[in-house]
């Protein structure tokens, strides 16, 4: 049955092709499972003169010549290795076969007949041929309308995201360089040398390049994360400068997936929402935003699954890198800036990556993108290509362009292979199996006259400095002036993208409560962790068997009780400083990351992340007490239970303040971990235990020590007038030791919180 179809269509081309003599007909056969298949005939012109074809380009840049056909032969176009008589090109998912009448630009064709002229051009991602108007009826439905998400193996409907305002990105001659500081002097190192290029809306501009290029610092300084006096050149949105405004207008992908790893897809992408559209929207129309979003990226599957981390199991890598992308497209950004997304990835889930780009650009957004090394499929999906090496631009054009540009300076691969290899090995420098430039040879014949070197092979940096002077003297003029064009957009378009107000998706109020639960259930799994639990508990019946049923009515029951109220002082000033020790430090990625899009206000974040804390902190402590002080025998009454309750709680938050001024002042956690230890060790000392009468020169430090005022309050609360032979002076109605340590609350969290705008204020953030 399908040979049969496949023949009624191939007549009636034929047919089509006797009353044209200058048309060629491409026929696409439907079967269950393929697609299409393409038949390509090439009849003779009405002057009966033979068609001959002298060579196929193939655009990972080799040159494959072919033999004429025989006069009075019909010549069939067919690929290497397979028979004439049947021709079937597999279409892949990742990659149509594209039709276009442009001739290839090196100058490959099909010698003109007589009355008419014929172009053909042969590539790995598909074919170019003339007869537009035959082929119109014969196509199959697009890929893009019902693609398939090939990590999630189900059919998936294609991307439809809201339309936004168009911002066309030029940036002419930007320079960056980094000032390194020895021990005797600083030395300035180059790390971008002029570089000129543009992306407009509906674009896929790659930033491609071996390590240590200037991709990462490129992307970073069009997405406005890098400022300061090392920076120079043009860089302008819509021909105007950057401002804050536009922050909300552009979405940044980090190359590390930077989440939380206990909150679920779903809770991830929906706080995403509350925090960062406009406070026009109403709660359940965000929710409604984070729901679209994770059905167009195909997170259905998993919108309930943790995200994890590497303790912790959760999604996985792709689904991690889409959440990511998500984070940022729920804002509906103009311009969206990525890190290498498919680093990592294997090839299947990368291309399913770039597609999610290529849906995302085709709704009117500009996309830039870091890429390291990819696959030719992947490679074919970008619309425009940067090459950089060494921080020097050596090609901007059209990505299916750069092998063609390259062969034309007489750069050519020698063997076939990846597009993207070829171009990585040139800016490496690497010229295996690579053609060598005439003049390229030449120059570098010319400087080893005379000299003892035996090696006539060009060095990297003969290779480099020749792609950067030739890229200079053929394509950078013209690149430049095409910068100058006007671009089309209205004026009344332009102004909308600067704003002198900084807007807000959410009141201080609301900021502060989402922080608040998103903290809360966060860090839940951590704090009530069985291993937390099961130290504090075990911690508390050790104690409890130690102290059993003390006698606090002698001597020694009294003293080896004050024992036992400054251990517990101690204990709980030492355990909230080494957790609150690595809140900041741990959650600095985030933070710079939401903080640098404006997610929210630093002081709403700071107080709800001290807060949320709070019934976390104190759940273990009432456990800790309800074991130890019963079992120990202290005033069983109910006035002394919940005061010393109170002067525990009190305490918790005192230490926890120091951690968090520690953690935020010393961001690295070995330095504040160092700090911490010998800061809750002097306060222990200096606690009013073991050393009862201190040098007046030092006595001071006992007035900074949350046990020493802790250790007091206990006392006080236990025995009300303390005997005399515990050596503890001064010790009143306990007022001043209370405001003292209310002091101390507020204090260290006023020096975190400083620390921590002075940090952001550095970064720029």
């Amino acid at each position: 049955m399908i040979k049969k179809n496949f023949f009624v269509i191939f007549d009636e081309v034929l047919k089509q092709c006797k009353m044209d003599s200058s048309a060629s007909g491409i026929v696409r056969a439907k079967s269950e499972q393929l697609e299409t298949a393409t038949v390509m005939s090439l009849s003779r012109t009405a002057s009966a003169e033979a068609i001959t074809i002298p060579e196929i380009n193939i655009s990972s840049g080799l040159s494959v010549p072919t033999k004429p056909p025989s006069g009075g032969k019909k010549l069939v176009g067919t690929s290497p290795g397979r028979k004439s008589s049947n021709h079937h090109v597999r279409k892949s998912r990742s990659a149509q076969l594209k039709l276009d009448l442009e001739d290839v630009s090196s100058g490959a064709a099909l010698s003109r007949a007589s009355s008419a002229s014929l172009g053909f051009s042969f590539s790995f991602t598909g074919f170019t041929a003339p007869p537009e108007d035959i082929i119109a009826g014969l196509r199959p439905s697009s890929d893009d309308e019902n693609a398939v998400d090939l990590e999630a193996g189900v059919n998936k409907k294609r991307m439809i995201l809201e339309p936004t305002l168009p911002i066309y990105l030029k940036f002419s001659e930007v320079k960056y360089k980094v000032i390194l500081k020895g021990v005797t002097r600083s030395t300035e190192k180059d790390i971008l040398n002029g570089i000129t290029g543009s992306a407009s809306p509906g674009e896929v501009l790659a930033l491609m390049g071996p390590s240590g290029s200037g991709k990462t610092t490129l992307l970073s300084l069009l997405g406005g994360r890098i400022n300061g006096n090392t920076v120079e050149g043009l860089i302008t949105y819509n021909d105007e400068s950057y401002t804050k405004s536009l922050k909300r207008r552009i979405g940044f992908v980090t190359q590390d997936d930077v989440l939380f790893a206990h909150l679920t897809v779903r809770e991830t992408l929906t706080y995403s929402a509350l925090l960062r559209l406009p406070n026009t929207m109403s709660k359940q129309q965000k929710e409604e935003r984070a729901t679209n979003v994770i059905h167009e990226l195909g997170l259905d599957r998993c919108q309930d699954t943790m995200i994890g981390g590497s303790f912790v199991r959760g999604v996985s890598g792709g689904e991690r890198k889409r959440v990511c992308i998500g984070n940022e497209i729920i804002i509906n950004p103009s311009l969206l800036f990525l890190d290498e997304p498919t680093s990592g990835l294997d090839s299947t889930t990368a291309l399913r990556i770039i597609q999610v780009l290529h849906d995302i650009a085709e709704a009117g957004k500009t996309v830039i993108t870091t890429i390291h090394q990819p696959s030719s499929r992947l490679f074919h999906k970008f619309d425009k290509l940067i090459l950089l090496g060494k921080g020097s631009m050596l090609y901007f054009g059209k990505a299916s362009e750069a092998v063609v540009y390259f062969q034309s300076i007489g750069c050519s691969p020698l063997i076939a292979m990846n597009p993207a290899e070829f171009l990585l090995d040139l800016a490496n420098g690497n010229i295996n199996d690579v053609s060598v430039p005439s003049e390229l040879d030449d120059k570098v014949q010319t400087e080893k006259l005379g000299s003892d070197t035996k090696s006539d092979k060009p060095t990297q940096k003969d290779v480099h400095e020749y792609l950067v002077e030739a890229y200079e003297t053929r394509v950078a003029d013209r690149e430049k002036k095409r910068l100058l064009m006007p671009i089309p957009i209205a004026d009344d378009l332009k102004a909308k993208v600067l704003s002198p107000n900084r807007e807000w998706g959410a009141s201080w109020r609301q900021q502060y409560s989402i922080l608040f639960w998103r903290g809360l259930k966060e860090r839940r799994h951590d704090y009530l962790s069985w291993m937390r639990i099961t130290q504090v508990i075990a911690t508390a019946i050790i104690l409890g068997l130690l102290w059993w049923q003390s006698d606090g009515n002698t001597v020694k029951g009294l003293q080896d009780q004050a024992g036992l109220l400054f251990f517990i002082a101690v204990f709980w000033g030492f355990f909230p400083v080494f957790t609150a020790i690595f809140t900041f430090p741990q959650e600095r990625a985030m933070l710079n990351k939401e903080r640098a899009v404006d997610m929210y206000r630093l002081s709403a974040y700071f107080m709800a992340r001290t807060t949320s804390d709070l019934p976390l902190d104190l759940f273990l402590p009432i456990i800790f007490l309800l074991i130890v002080y019963f079992m120990a025998g202290l005033r069983q009454s109910p006035e002394p239970f919940f005061l010393s309750m109170l002067t525990l709680f009190l305490s918790i938050i005192a230490a926890q303040g120091l951690g968090l001024a520690i953690g935020a002042t010393l961001t690295d956690m070995k330095k504040a971990t160092t700090l911490a230890s010998v800061t809750v060790m002097t306060f222990m000392l200096a606690g009013g235990f073991f050393v009862k009468k201190v040098p007046v020169f030092i006595s001071w430090i006992r007035y900074m020590s949350f046990n020493y005022h802790t250790y007091r309050l206990l006392l006080k609360v236990q025995y009300g007038h303390v005997p005399p032979y515990l050596n503890v002076n001064h010790l009143d109605n306990g007022v001043k030791e209370v405001g003292v340590m209310i002091a101390m609350v507020i204090g260290y969290r006023l020096l975190a919180y400083s620390s921590l705008r002075r940090m952001n204020t550095t970064k720029g953030a």
